[in-house]
This record gives structure tokens, sequence and C-alpha cells, in this order.
């Protein structure tokens, strides 16, 4: 299995926050032709080693797209690890330029509704089920009805995990690990955004699976104005495979994900595995923000 993973969040639904996403999808925003991309994606993806592949309730129709793909290829379930997440509802409904396209709930009720769901997309069980993007406020790490709910579903076999996101990412993975629901995480690191790397280095030892997402920070990374662009234009190799590479070098990464759109995408992030390891660490200069002014900025990209 390549350490690399494929996320259906830009896959799953019409729009999403990566800067130029709609010029990818080349206005399949339909669902019947949202599916056949998707498809085409997780084919290429298999073809290529892949086989990481992450959901969520949220991404849309996503866990359908997928479960659609693996009814078509039932062979290949045994050999893939699966993750899903639940905490969000997608409430746009394949409108373009929706208001709100997203709303949380990690209440003990919106699990009790959504693990069936996920259950009935995907055809089975996931491998990893996530909390969907668990921040300090966040009621999830302290119900302990809600704890044990989630303990049921991890005695089935699955295994029962936190995403995380925002600017207290390391303090939530800290709190989740002094609990003991939990053995799985996944987390936004990428080299405008490490302030978690060592909060997810004590997962990584403490025997969690760790996954890496928005590496390529939802498409900053490898903008015109990014030294790290510059750097992988010297060296004549892509950018968004060189930032790939980046956060797969991080000793403490499991997987790292492609957000790819498009079979081009992934066929680009899939050469980070050849990038020569000399250059990640050219590559790894001081570009970090402030926490709070990465997610600050996140937080104005828009929905295209």
């Amino acid at each position: 299995m390549t350490q690399i993973g494929l996320g259906l969040a830009a896959l799953g639904r019409p729009e999403y926050l990566t800067v130029g996403h709609s010029d990818a999808v080349n206005g399949r925003f339909d669902p019947a032709t949202l599916e056949q991309l998707c498809h085409a994606v997780l084919d290429a993806a298999w073809d290529s080693g892949i086989r990481h592949l992450d959901v969520a309730r949220s991404y849309g129709l996503a866990e359908r797209f997928l479960g659609s793909w693996l009814s078509r290829h039932a062979n290949r379930r045994e050999n893939l690890a699966i993750g899903s997440k639940w905490g969000y509802a997608y409430v746009a409904d394949f409108q373009r330029d929706a208001a709100v396209h997203e709303v949380k709930e990690h209440s003990i009720a919106h699990l009790a509704e959504q693990w069936p769901q996920t259950l009935h997309e995907l055809g089975g069980a996931p491998d990893h089920y996530l909390i969907h993007s668990v921040t300090p406020d966040s009621p999830a790490l302290s119900d302990t009805a809600l704890l044990d709910d989630l303990r049921a579903i991890a005695e089935t076999g699955t295994r029962i995990g936190i995403s995380t996101s925002g600017p207290h990412q390391a303090d939530v993975v800290h709190a989740a690990l002094d609990i003991g629901v939990f053995s799985s995480v996944q987390s936004t690191w990428n080299p405008l955004e490490p302030s978690v790397g060592p909060a997810l280095a004590r997962a990584h030892d403490a025997g969690w699976f760790v996954v890496v997402k928005e590496a390529m920070a939802n498409g900053r990374l490898v903008a015109e104005n990014s030294e790290l662009a510059r750097i992988a234009d010297s060296a004549g190799v892509g950018r968004d495979a060189l930032a790939l590479a980046v956060a797969l070098s991080q000793p403490w990464a499991d997987i790292v994900l492609s957000g790819a759109a498009t079979v081009a995408h992934l066929e680009q992030n899939v050469a980070a595995l050849a990038i020569d390891r000399d250059l990640i660490a050219a590559s790894e200069l001081d570009l970090a923000e402030a926490p709070a002014n990465y997610w600050d900025n996140r937080s104005r990209l828009e929905w295209t």
C-alpha cells in the first residue's frame, strides 16, 4: 500500500474550498456526472497502488459514490482501508453558491443517525470512523454516553478516531490521547501550518494511525507566489508533488491524503513518491504562519 491516500472531499459535492476547484471539475456539478468522475479517479487511484480512501458524511454523496464503486469491484474491498467521519451534515443539496454547505453537530443523536447512514452507503463498516473536525469547544471528548457508544462501535472492529482543524489541533490530540477510546487521527499539516506535528508524533508513538490532510493547504502552497512553488519550478518537479512529498517525509505520517479532483491531478500527486529526499530537505523552509493567521486565511477561502 502506497503511503498516499485519496480523500473524496472534492469529488462528492459540486463545490469545495480548494483554490481553482471549479475549473478542475469543468462543469461536472450534477450528481450523476460527478459520480462518473469520482469513479474514474478511484480507478486511477487503485491502478496507482492507493489503498487508503477517505470519505465523510458531509462530503456530499462521497460515501454513496464510493459504495457504488465498491459494488462494481467487490473483490477490492479486502485490500482497502476506508475511513469515514461523522459530525457534520451536508446541507447544500448540490446547489451551487449555497450560503451554507455543512453543519456541525457532535451529539449522541447525530452519531446514532449518521453511523447507520455510513453503513448503508458504503455497504458495510469503514475501517476507521472519526469524529469530524474536533475543536476545543466540541462536547465530543467529554460526553461519556457518546464515548460509550463509540467504544461499542470499536468493539465491532472499526478503529475510532478524531479529525482535527483550527489553531488548537495539538491541544485536541493531546486531550484525546488521554481518553482511551481513540486510535486514529486525521489532522491538517503542511509547511504553512505544522503546529500539530509534535502531537501527531506522540499519537504515532502511542500506536495511533496518523493521516495528514490538506498537505497542499487547499491549493495555497502551489499558488504562483508560494516559495515552495518557486523551489518546485526551479527543480523541474510538480508543485503539488513537492508539497505532498514534504508531508510524506514526516516520520509519524502513516498516510498523506491526495485531494485530487481529476485523474490528471491524481497522477501529478502520485509523482510525490519519486521526489528526491535532498529536494524535500531543501523545501522545508520556515514557511509557517501563526496558526491563528493560517486558519483565518483558510476561513476566507471561497467554495468554488
